[in-house]
This record gives C-alpha cells, structure tokens and sequence, in this order.
C-alpha cells in the first residue's frame, strides 16, 4: 500500500473506466467526436476527455489533498503541469494513450496512472483493455504482470538480436544494428512488451509524465534499466533529454553507445 492507496482499488477504478468510457466508444467514433491538437497526428477523442474527467472525480478522492495532471487538461491549461513540483501527491494520468491507434480503430491503446510525491514515482498502473492486460507497481514492491511477479531475465540479447521501438533519428541509428525496429504508436504499449520480453529496448525522445512515470517505475521495479541517454537518472518532473529503456544493463550500455554517435 502507497499513501495509503490500495493498488487493487485504483485497478478497478481504470477497468471501471475503460468499460464505461473507452471501450464504447472504440471503433464507434464520429467525425464529431475526433479533433486535431497541435498537429493532423496529435488527436484527441471523446473518449480520451470523458476517461480524464470521470478519473479526475474518482482518483483525488481515494487519497485527499492529492491533485491531478491530465494530458488533456495540460493542453488545455499548461499551468496544470505545475502540480509535479508541488508536496501535494499527484495523479498523473493518459487516458487513452496511443489515441492515434484509437481514432483508426487499431486496439493499441491503453488507460495510464502513476501516482507522484515529491518529485518520484511511487505507483503505476497500465491498462490494456482489449488484451485485459494491467500491470501495476509499488516503489519498492515490484511490479506485477496480470497479477503475477514480472522479473526480467539477468542474460544480455546480443546486439543484432534486439528487437524495440525507437523513432526519429535514434530510430536511424539503430537500424540495420538490432534485430527490428516496432512502431506500436503507444509508449503504454512498449512498456507492456518491455515487461513481458516481447521488446528488449526502447528509445523515445518526448518526457511528458503520463507517457513515462508509470512505466520507468515498472521496468525498475522488473529489473530492467531506465535513464536518459547521457546516464542521468529518470525523473518524472524532467522535460528534456532522451530516455533509453533496457531490459539489462549491459544491452543499455551497448545502446547508448551507439545512440550517443548518431
């Protein structure tokens, strides 16, 4: 138990979710229920504003004086993002993370939640509702894979066995080096795979909190290695650098040699 959160409750807060506000509405979209943000391939969907605000009355209310930072309610107010350096704790919330898979209707997609004090990550939660797959984490109490120990293996892959997702340019200096390069379009997802060794790497080069609090906490808590490129440590608050995920430390080492020349 983390601040005196039940890690089973807030689970069954986002299946809760998902059934009543997500899943309903995938593969069953309007026009009118789909928006461009900043860009034709950053969208927002009904889903994604009825999940955040239904989790935004439900959340705070498991542990009070706690506050909440949503993707959608940051881009709608980016002061919002100021609660990360606040002592309140923070529920830091995706609701529909890989909405670009969502709007076309491709079931990659998932409902995130860390919980962060002071600065760290002390809880996750990732939610695949159409593979009903959770993965939740405690600092300092492991993370669990649909309710079993996740544990990643001790062996290094070697190099031109790889397989992981990387983008943009990192994406170019890695290829033809691994095994293959996968583009799921959800970093939930690349979390998931990470955890269950589908994925041994994975590079992304945005740190916005609701794509990366929970899972660098999983694949801490699994063993495996999370940092940025130059060996500074993951933090929530970060806003810059490029974040390099491993499933051991010597397949992070080989990694960020060759991403830090490309």
């Amino acid at each position: 138990m983390v601040l005196s959160i039940s890690i089973a409750a807030v689970a069954d807060i986002l299946r809760e979710v998902a059934a009543a506000e997500v899943l309903p509405r995938f593969r069953n979209l309007s026009d009118a229920d789909i928006r461009a943000k900043t860009s034709p391939q950053d969208l927002v969907t009904r889903a994604d504003l009825e999940a955040e605000r239904v989790l935004g009355q439900r959340l705070p209310d498991l542990l009070p004086g706690s506050v909440m930072v949503g993707e959608e309610g940051v881009f709608a107010d980016p002061s919002v993002l100021d609660r990360m350096s606040g002592d309140a704790p923070v529920w830091v919330v995706d609701p529909v993370d890989g909405t670009g898979n969502f709007a076309r209707g491709e079931p990659t997609f998932a409902l995130v939640v860390a919980l962060v004090h002071r600065g760290q990550t002390v809880a996750g939660w990732i939610l695949d509702p159409v593979g009903e797959c959770l993965a939740a984490a405690e600092q300092g109490g492991g993370v669990t894979l649909n309710g079993r120990p996740a544990r990643l293996g001790p062996e290094p892959v070697r190099l031109g066995a790889l397989h992981g997702c990387a983008y943009g340019r990192r994406g170019k200096a890695l290829k033809g080096r691994v095994r293959r390069l996968h583009y799921p379009g959800s970093a939930a997802h690349a979390y998931l795979r990470l955890l269950d060794g589908r994925y041994h790497f994975a590079a992304f080069s945005r740190l916005m909190p609701w794509d990366h609090a929970a899972g660098v906490l999983m694949l801490l808590e699994a063993g495996g290695v999370g940092r940025l490129i130059d060996g500074t440590p993951y933090a929530p608050t970060r806003r810059d650098g490029e974040l390099l995920l491993a499933s051991t430390g010597e397949t992070w080492t080989d990694l960020a040699a060759i991403l830090t020349r490309g």
